[in-house]
């Protein structure tokens, strides 16, 4: 199968919606726990190595760095919780203030940010942290409507098995687990933060596999009005 260049894939769309909203691009906020593979999603939206990756358990992403898939859609790497107490403060803190950044326009304040991507570990089955950046961090500074939600690390999802390497891709009892976990954490939110999200496409950033499913959710999700400010920070 031929890579997709994700730098110019249905970018008559994304310059239409540009167009109805009278502005430039769009910022999207990339977050996560730790290890989750938002650098590699990063490299493998832009097909080159614009952000470090992690190795470990050590997290690489310490700071905030925005990237250019191309001159309409910007993306902000922002460092992943579960560094400990204090870290996971300093990021939080980080992050919402990123969240609540302005810009001016016709007399209003406007969220810089247009939305937020939460991108989670596929072979990770316990959601605490998660729930805790969803619900400290994301949820009281974006609206609901405005966030994604999705499950990278598709090749690990049980552990390695079931996924062939030189295919790069998933046979079909991975694909079933994988539908079967995506199903779970759309539940999971729901229980556990009172939004609904559209369920969770899962990929492998690191092999590209359905990575156009994410770019695709991800356009289709652009918002259609310039994003108010929430009240009550």
């Amino acid at each position: 199968m031929e890579a997709i260049d994700y730098s110019s894939y249905r970018l008559e769309e994304i310059q239409g919606r540009l167009a109805h909203l009278n502005i430039n691009w769009f910022d999207i906020m990339i977050t996560g726990v730790t290890g989750a593979g938002k650098s590699t999603t990063l490299n493998s939206f832009l097909k080159k190595t614009v952000a470090n990756v992690g190795m470990g358990v050590d997290p690489e992403t310490q700071n905030i760095s925005s990237y250019e898939l191309n001159e309409y859609l910007h993306f902000w790497d922002t460092p992943g919780l579960g560094d400990g107490v204090s870290r996971d403060q300093q990021h939080k803190t980080a992050m919402k203030n990123l969240l609540q950044k302005t810009y001016p326009y016709d007399g209003s304040d406007y969220g810089y940010i247009d939305m937020c991507i939460v991108i989670l570990e596929g072979q990770s089955r316990d959601l605490g942290t998660t729930r805790t950046l969803l619900n400290d961090v994301v949820l009281p500074n974006i609206q609901a409507d405005r966030i994604i939600v999705a499950i990278n690390q598709a090749d690990f999802a049980l552990r390695g098995q079931h996924w062939d390497k030189n295919k790069r891709i998933p046979d079909h009892v991975l694909l079933q687990r994988l539908e079967e976990q995506a199903s779970s954490v759309q539940y999971r939110v729901k229980q556990d933060t009172g939004i609904t999200i559209n369920k969770p496409v899962y990929y492998s950033a690191l092999y590209d596999w359905n990575v156009v499913s994410f770019i695709d959710e991800i356009i289709n999700q652009l918002p259609i009005e310039r994003r108010q400010i929430m009240r009550g920070w």
